[in-house]
């Protein structure tokens, strides 16, 4: 069956910013304007579309990047119909890798900001996500009839803390509750959005009071694009008319190569801009076509391979996401970057190295779904039921395998402690902690050897609480939770040697193992290694991943306070074995009892979750509240005025910041905020890793 839509007419993008920007509300307009729902859902209200989980509507806030399909003809054209695959990504912290997976497989991102607040932190955050991805995107700033909102203030925190590279296209006509409509300046007319719902897009003729605004902000405009055309910019400097497809097509040029960043204004809430940001998708940024071809490792040869988005090549796709939806069981959500696959056919995953079943293929429209016969090269879609593939995982031919490079995620910095009520609960919760794992990466669950306590771990408070909630409801498991904890970790100060010599003997063959290590310090963040240095067959080759693993198990639990150990290399040099009472087990054992011995010796520390943390307070309540941050081991990195408000950027460890947001509520009258995100781990104090050492025995 032949594609419906070419694939220069796909565009595969995502909406990101900051919480509270307005990011679910842009999304819903879009679908209400491209005719994918016929009314428009609110936030607010708890109706919004893309919003489907409970705890989304009852919060108002973004938890899982939902997906989904529209349509648009760019309004300026009667015909030229494109696809748009979107995807609307959460705006808080705790779900950052939603943000991050989506970002890995989009081409294109619209960011969000508010026009009020300008860039705030997490619009920062996920702004060097989508550097390093380097994802062309285009901005719009909303809210922009609300009071206290300002166009030149945004556009200019856009310019200070993001990018010189930014280009306003378009400014609005009036502001706050007078905004009317916005003007276009490359057209060089004022458009009006009239009706109901703002569908009805006239253009007229600019009011004379913004005629001299509107040139001067055209000329800023016309600069930054004709710099990236020499012929353009003959042609303007000898003031010569420039054509309005010449200038958009040396934007696009610009914008797919990240040097350009369009900036459109509105307000999605009171319905006045999508349109043109629909029309901006098509027009800037780009197609599957015209980003760079996904590149991967070829299994058999370890060299670099590039798959290109062309129906023709091989398939080759990236599962993103995985989700429990309560009416067909498991969702793997994929992008497929070449070739196609049809519903019914097999798909290699090269990862687990295991033929999944492609029964059924969805286009998701956010909780909706209708079923499709085949996918192509450039589509994002949905199968049911897959066993074996989780996010980050690479579906294949299996003739022509390709392994692309997997997600990485952030370690989780809190966790707290979770007991079924029932003996029935038990084997519920079982099945629950184990599928929602499987849909979040940044989701842990330990056992505690120890007590047999089932520890879970997360990014946040917030993230452990929806999680919480979705256990009881989703899995109706009745459960009660400690209070939460810090994810500590150790790690050591310095290299030592140690040896680990395990030798039994109990009657007939008995058990030798015996390894020789050197570990020392890595640079924070940076994990484990293991490296093997073996002269003269002392210890055979077929024990030698035995004692890695015995390595990695006596990792989980370290010798101080039994946390996980990190950021420290092993390498080993030396041991011997035994012709008959050698075994894998024993080299397993012997490999951990070496870690252990070598650890102690190294000057072994704890290490801590240090938030970067942003408040937001009215002036008067700037002391008071610098004094709590400091007694709670904060060290205040900058404080300075945001419109009307102070905002002060800190960063302290999680351990002090349990309670904030209470503590914050009384000491500003409920009008103070925050915004927290994990920075790194850093050294506990010797004193307090004293107390975590004996609160632990």
């Amino acid at each position: 069956m032949p594609r419906l839509y070419p694939l220069k007419k796909i565009r595969n993008i995502g909406i990101i910013a900051h919480i509270d920007a307005g990011k679910t509300t842009f999304s819903e307009r879009i679908l209400f304007y491209s005719g994918i729902s016929h009314k428009i859902g609110e936030v607010h209200d708890g109706a919004a579309i893309m919003d489907w989980m409970e705890q989304e509507r009852e919060r108002g806030i973004t938890i899982t990047s939902a997906a989904t399909t529209c349509f648009w003809t760019p309004t300026d054209q009667e015909e030229n119909k494109h696809r748009i695959n979107i995807i609307d990504t959460p705006g808080h912290i705790d779900f950052t890798a939603e943000v991050q997976r989506s970002l890995r497989v989009l081409d294109g991102a619209v960011v969000v900001f508010d026009g009020v607040a300008g860039v705030e932190s997490q619009s920062e955050t996920v702004w060097r996500q989508a550097d390093k991805f380097n994802v062309p995107r285009i901005c719009f700033i909303n809210k922009l009839d609300r009071t206290g909102a300002s166009f030149e203030k945004s556009l200019q925190s856009i310019f200070e803390k993001l990018t010189p590279n930014a280009v306003a296209l378009q400014i609005p006509i009036g502001q706050e509750e007078n905004l009317k409509g916005i003007i276009d300046l490359l057209k060089m007319k004022a458009i009006i959005f009239e009706g109901d719902f703002g569908q009805n897009i006239k253009e007229e003729e600019i009011p004379a009071d913004l005629k001299e605004e509107a040139e001067k902000w055209r000329h800023i405009a016309l600069e930054k694009i004709v710099s990236e055309d020499e012929s353009l910019m003959e042609k303007y400097l000898s003031e010569e008319e420039l054509d309005l497809e010449s200038l958009k097509n040396c934007l696009r040029k610009a914008v797919l190569a990240n040097k350009l960043i369009p900036v459109f204004a509105g307000t999605a809430l009171k319905n006045k801009g999508i349109q043109l940001v629909l029309d901006a998708i098509c027009y800037y940024l780009p197609s599957p076509v015209e980003v760079p071809a996904i590149q991967g490792i070829d299994p058999k040869t370890e060299e670099t391979i590039e798959r290109k988005a062309d129906d023709d090549e091989k398939f080759c796709a990236l599962a993103f996401k995985v989700a429990t939806d309560p009416y067909v069981g498991t969702l793997t959500f994929f992008r497929v970057y070449s070739g196609t696959l049809q519903a019914g056919s097999y798909a290699y995953n090269i990862n687990t190295n295991y033929r999944e079943r492609i029964s059924r293929i969805l286009r998701m429209h956010s909780a909706e779904r209708e079923e499709v016969k085949e996918v192509y090269a450039g589509d994002i879609v949905a199968t049911v039921g897959l066993k074996n593939t989780r996010t980050g995982n690479t579906l294949c031919d299996e003739k022509d395998p390709i392994v692309l490079e997997t997600i990485s995620f952030p370690e989780p910095v809190i966790a707290i402690k979770i007991e079924p009520k029932t003996r029935e609960d038990q084997e519920k919760m079982g099945i629950a902690l184990r599928r929602l794992s499987d849909e979040d990466p940044t989701f842990k669950i330990k056992t505690d050897m120890e007590t047999g306590e089932t520890i879970i771990s997360g990014m946040g408070e917030l993230h452990l609480d929806i999680l919480v909630d979705r256990i009881k409801r989703e899995f109706k498991v009745e459960c009660s939770v400690g209070r939460p904890q810090v994810a500590y970790k150790e790690t050591i100060l310095q290299g030592t040697e140690a040896e680990g010599k395990y030798v039994r003997q109990s009657g007939g063959r008995g058990q030798y193992g015996h390894v020789k290590l050197r570990i020392k310090p890595k640079e924070r963040g940076s994990g484990f290694s293991f490296k093997e240095e073996i002269k003269g067959g002392a210890i055979p080759k077929e024990f030698i991943p035995a004692i890695e693993k015995g390595i990695k198990e006596a990792l989980t639990n370290g010798v101080l306070a039994g946390y996980p150990m990190v950021d420290l290399e092993t390498t080993l040099y030396d041991g011997s074995y035994h012709e008959v009472d050698s075994s894998e087990n024993a080299f397993k054992i012997a490999g951990s009892m070496a870690l252990k011995e070598a650890v102690r010796n190294a000057k072994p520390i704890i290490l801590e979750p240090i938030m970067k943390i942003e408040v937001v307070i009215p002036e008067e309540f700037f002391g008071d509240v610098v004094g709590d941050l400091s007694s709670k081991r904060g060290r205040i990195e900058e404080t300075f005025d945001r419109l009307n408000m102070k905002v002060i950027s800190v960063h302290a460890p999680l351990a002090e910041m349990f309670g904030f947001a209470t503590i914050l509520r009384s000491l500003t009258k409920g009008r103070g905020t925050f915004t927290m995100e994990f920075e790194n781990f850093e050294q506990v104090p010797t004193n307090i890793s004293q107390s975590i050492i004996e609160g632990k025995k």
